[in-house]
């Protein structure tokens, strides 16, 4: 077990731990740890540090979507017509606040759990999970693609359903494209674009679950930044998926460990209450 020094750290210090590291934790959430662990009286494990900075990542805590986004539209004139507006959480008051507004009632699940779920029949229920592994597939195609739909699957599984089929909707930038005008450190479309189908081809296929639709589509904007979408659904009967743990439950934990490439290994849970029908 390593112990992590933080208390006694400067503020340029935090920050050169958070680098070295790999947190991409700010100044802010950096002395939140420190404050914390100042009251403790102590100074955390690598374990504690690691989980923190995973739990608050962008991508496990989405902190851009849930943030306070100040808008500031007034025109530097005069006859300023714009207007200072804060919107509190662009999940919620956009994405979440839409399928609350419809409230279908073939909707059992939304916006709460590992994935959506909804009603399909008198005997079975279909979850589904979509999430984008953009920036992931720019620096690395083709195992940013592969752990998307890798994530997406684990999703499903996470409400006590069977993955039965992927769908990806893909955009890159476009095939023909002059190397010489690509930024400074940006893969070839051409690159991204074989990694990111040999990445989701690959996962898919290794465990026998099919991508049965999709898209690719072809955009200079998409140059730099691909957008790869991935999506997995499932099947269930009806009100299997149980969401309290009690007591007594077995949890299975699965995963691998860390690389050699020094990148985290992928770990998730799921309990079982015992019930001799799942």
């Amino acid at each position: 077990m390593e112990v992590i020094p933080v208390r006694s750290l400067t503020d340029s210090e935090l920050l050169a731990l958070s680098k070295d590291r790999r947190a991409a934790l700010d100044l802010a959430e950096m002395k939140a740890i420190q404050n914390y662990f100042t009251k403790e009286q102590r100074d955390p494990t690598d374990v504690e540090f690691e989980t923190i900075a995973q739990t608050w990542s962008e991508h496990c805590g989405h902190k851009t979507f849930k943030a306070k986004v100040t808008i500031d539209d007034r025109r530097q004139t005069a006859s300023s017509d714009g207007q200072l507006s804060v919107v509190d959480s662009l999940i919620k008051t956009y994405l979440k606040s839409a399928t609350d507004k419809i409230n279908a009632p073939w909707v059992i699940s939304a916006f709460v759990d590992n994935a959506g779920i909804i009603d399909f029949d008198d005997e079975y229920e279909i979850s589904f999970k979509a999430e984008t592994h953009n920036h992931p597939s720019a620096i690395e195609p083709f195992g940013g693609a592969n752990t998307g739909v890798g994530g997406v699957i684990r999703d499903v599984i996470g409400v006590s359903a069977k993955p039965i089929a992927n769908t990806d909707v893909l955009c890159f930038g476009p095939q023909d494209l002059n190397p010489d005008t690509l930024p400074e450190g940006v893969l070839h479309p051409r690159r991204i674009q074989s990694g990111v189908v040999a990445g989701v081809q690959d996962y898919g296929n290794k465990i026998g679950i099919p991508t049965v639709n999709g898209a690719i589509l072809y955009d200079e904007g998409y140059t730099a930044n691909p957008l790869v979408f991935c999506g997995c659904v499932g099947l269930a009967p009806k009100g299997k998926h149980v969401r309290t743990p009690r007591t007594g439950d077995r949890v299975i934990v699965l995963g691998g460990r860390t690389g050699r490439d020094g990148l985290r290994g992928a770990t998730f849970f799921f309990h079982d209450h015992g019930c001799t029908d799942r």
